[in-house]
């Protein structure tokens, strides 16, 4: 393990007068307390139980070490370094993701970075010294983390399954991963990080039949109740479509693979919204329905506004105008292949759009109305 020294990091800092690392042990008791409320509202915030023994640990080395590295720069900073790759390795055997601890270790740098401006610790021409030896000291103890993560993950025993269900939960995670940790988690799952991929959700829990069925370079793991399957596009699409066709499924759109939540969402939401019986619904094609289905209400709402002027309509005539409203949308107003699509005759469409008109007026010219009347009737029919 390095024992870079701040001065390693910030050559600049053997110029830095010897009142500002003076100054600066001088106030960790106040930095220590700053530091380390900000960092467990911002873990209460994300509804992550604090542990306080290892926050305060973390808190008082980081404070500490820096604050003797700046009175005395050519100081070791192995120790800290130690104390980090221990808390890392915490990290992964309480179940948190690889970049957590560097998440937390930003806002302390943050945190101590503001302080330090507000305090005055160094002469204003100093502290950009200051700002590259404290942000290249974080990024050094966050490496540490790193590595005691990974060490911890190849000590378990290379429990493949949990690598891959811990680099499809950081794919599909709220926060997007950073890219070191996401490399970092793809190598201990041992799949070649692909530019894009393609989010499956599949019904059932077999992740490891789906994975080998697939191929191509998928991935899967149980999320959620459901296989969630990731593909290198465009190779892997083929032989998922394959392999899923007798399966209620839903394939994402592809996109890139820092935005894998996106692709993973819609198959999620696509799967329990739209998928058949069995075979693969594909997101790309479902867009509009995905939309207008995403908030819980919203189609019904929109459907009984737009809709309205049907409600004084018996159950069936009601039907048959929706249908047939939605044919003619959707044949941008033509009557022939609204007819086709409906298997009746023209002059029967015909009649029933003047029942339309009757009904909605000029709401059919106007570009506006049309579009909402197609979400509302697509809505409608397709319960």
């Amino acid at each position: 393990m390095t024992n870079d020294a701040l001065l390693d990091l910030e050559p600049g800092l053997a110029r830095l007068p010897p009142e500002a690392g003076a100054r600066l042990r001088l106030l960790r008791p106040e930095l220590h307390a700053r530091v380390l409320g900000a960092i467990r509202s911002a873990l209460a915030g994300q509804g992550r139980p604090v542990a306080v023994r290892n926050v305060e640990l973390g808190v008082r080395t980081a404070v500490d070490a820096f604050a003797e590295g700046v009175a005395d720069p050519a100081r070791p900073m192995g120790a800290s370094r130690e104390v980090f790759h221990a808390l890392g390795r915490t990290e992964f055997d309480e179940g948190y993701r690889v970049d957590a601890l560097r998440s937390v270790l930003t806002l302390g740098a943050r945190e101590i970075w503001s302080f330090v401006t507000a305090h005055e610790v160094a002469p204003p021409a100093d502290l950009y010294l200051l700002a590259g030896a404290l942000f290249g000291f974080a990024d050094s103890l966050a490496g540490a983390a790193a590595e005691g993560y990974l060490a911890a993950q190849r000590d378990s025993g290379h429990d493949w399954a949990l690598a891959r269900r811990r680099l499809i939960a950081l794919l599909v995670q709220a926060d997007p991963p950073g890219e070191a940790a996401l490399r970092a988690a793809a190598d201990a799952a041992r799949w070649p990080l692909p530019a894009t991929v393609a989010v499956a959700s599949v019904e059932g829990t077999d992740a490891d039949h789906v994975a080998r069925a697939v191929g191509g370079g998928a991935v899967a793991a149980v999320i959620d109740d459901a296989v969630r399957v990731v593909v290198p596009s465009p190779p892997g699409l083929d032989p998922l479509k394959r392999a899923l066709a007798g399966r209620r499924a839903a394939l994402g759109p592809v996109v890139d693979t820092a935005r894998a939540r996106l692709s993973y969402r819609l198959s999620q939401r696509a799967l329990h919204q739209l998928a058949p019986a069995a075979g693969v619904i594909e997101c790309d094609a479902h867009l509009v329905p995905l939309l207008i289905g995403w908030e819980p209400g919203l189609a019904d709402h929109l459907a009984a506004r737009t809709l309205a002027p049907l409600d004084g309509l018996r159950p069936a005539a009601r039907a048959t105008l929706e249908a047939t409203l939605l044919a003619w949308l959707r044949a941008q107003g033509q009557v022939i292949p609204a007819a086709a699509a409906l298997h009746t005759h023209p002059q029967t469409v015909r009649y029933r759009l003047r029942r339309l008109r009757e009904l909605f007026g000029d709401a059919l010219d106007d570009p506006d109305a049309r579009l909402r009347l197609w979400l509302a009737a697509g809505a409608v029919t397709s319960r």
